[in-house]
């Protein structure tokens, strides 16, 4: 064990805010689980806690062994991983739609270990990865829009097409973040004008064709409007139940809370210990434990940043920012939502809320950008013409 410390390179702040994360998760997962266990009936409470302990150890095997592979690796990596990525998007969503209640067409369902795995989440880390590695290749180039439709839009457009029936927060997550990478990395504004356009147009298509023909999509595209609508809508409703209860939990949480485990909505609040696991932290750790937590992934956010002022080739920097900015980004969706401020989407607290392919793919991340930050396996150098001052990712590492 003490071998393995000393062997853990790169960015000692993030390999400090990843672990205090997962170990802060153990206490609000062990509390929220309760409600699995007395109200669900299934399970129990130490069982819950040990299988999320589990997933946590081979997360952070993940962040480890990837954090020592060169990061010029990703490059190749990345376009074999791409086609085996939509071979498993077509896989789930050829599987149907729903079975007992549940989307059958997000997961992929482990038999010997028992657990499932949700192919986006893999899908957007290995599409960031891609679109780094284009701008890398591209970045003495002129930009046309004509000769980026294959390399670069075709294979984005066909991740976020093949998500968005099943997983529409998903699919518009990773479509925002591959157009700010695409800003990062210099691409024509006003030929990203155009991709908004042309993916408004398809997503106002889809769901004409979702309203005129329900059984291709069943209960899809109801669900969205139904969430947007409960959002607008200032009534508490039935549809509104889970971000009612979300508001109970915090507003009763006042500034230092009930206390670890003392949650009352946690018996209430489907989803207590998954999508809306910050309530009930806000419930029982007050509005300060709340306001650390955000403290934490916006120093993460700070030195994600900083990893990628410091990173070398253009690629790197790229790599850096396009895998770690989904990653605050998801937290903060997942905080908004829980206080009202965005419509239920039900996105996961990136290392707090339990499930396993969420935390595989942001643990995946993180060691991505700690490999980036490892200086004694970096083995590409800097070249005298790697900084081009037309591009707003240069002028930005240029000021920092």
């Amino acid at each position: 064990m003490l071998k393995i410390f000393q062997n853990i390179k790169g960015d000692k702040a993030i390999w400090a805010i990843a672990a205090l994360l997962a170990l802060f998760s153990f206490l609000p997962v062990y509390s929220a689980s309760s409600n699995l266990v007395y109200v669900v009936g299934s399970g129990t409470t130490v069982g819950y806690l040990v299988k999320h302990a589990i997933l946590l150890f081979l997360g952070f095997g993940i962040i480890y062994g990837i954090h020592k592979i060169p990061t010029h690796f990703f490059k190749g990596l990345s376009m074999i991983a791409l086609p085996i990525v939509l071979v498993l998007l077509i896989f789930v969503l050829a599987q149907g739609t729903s079975s007992g209640g549940t989307n059958d067409s997000r997961w992929i369902h482990l038999p010997i270990v028992g657990f499932g795995f949700q192919p986006s989440n893999l899908a957007a880390v290995v599409l960031m990865i891609y679109v780094a590695r284009y701008f890398s290749k591209v970045r003495e180039i002129k930009i046309t829009f004509k000769e980026s439709i294959v390399p670069l839009w075709l294979p984005v457009f066909l991740v976020v097409i093949l998500i968005l029936p099943a997983n529409f927060s998903t699919a518009a997550i990773i479509f925002s973040m591959v157009l700010v990478l695409c800003f990062l990395g210099g691409y024509p504004i006003k030929y990203l004008f155009g991709i908004v356009g042309t993916g408004i147009l398809c997503l106002t298509i889809f769901i004409l064709t979702a309203k005129a023909f329900p059984d291709l999509f069943p209960n899809r595209v109801d669900t969205w409007m139904s969430r947007i609508d409960s959002f607008s809508n200032p009534e508490d409703t039935e549809a509104n139940y889970q971000i009612e209860k979300a508001k109970i939990a915090i507003a009763t949480g006042g500034i230092v809370g009930k206390g670890a485990g003392k949650s009352i909505q946690k018996n209430f609040l489907p989803q207590s210990s998954s999508d809306f696991i910050y309530a009930i932290i806000v419930e029982e750790y007050g509005l300060i434990g709340g306001f650390a937590l955000m403290f934490f992934y916006l120093f993460l956010l700070f030195r994600i940043v900083v990893v990628a002022n410091g990173a070398t080739t253009i690629f790197s920097k790229l790599l850096v920012l396009g895998v770690g900015l989904p990653i605050v980004f998801q937290a903060l969706i997942n905080m908004a939502v829980a206080v009202e401020l965005f419509p239920v989407t039900g996105q996961n607290l990136p290392l707090i809320s339990s499930g396993g392919t969420s935390s595989w793919m942001t643990c995946l991340a993180i060691g991505i950008i700690l490999s980036a930050s490892n200086k004694s396996i970096v083995q590409e150098s800097t070249s005298a013409n790697d900084i081009d001052e037309t591009n707003p990712l240069e002028i930005l590492s240029g000021q920092l």
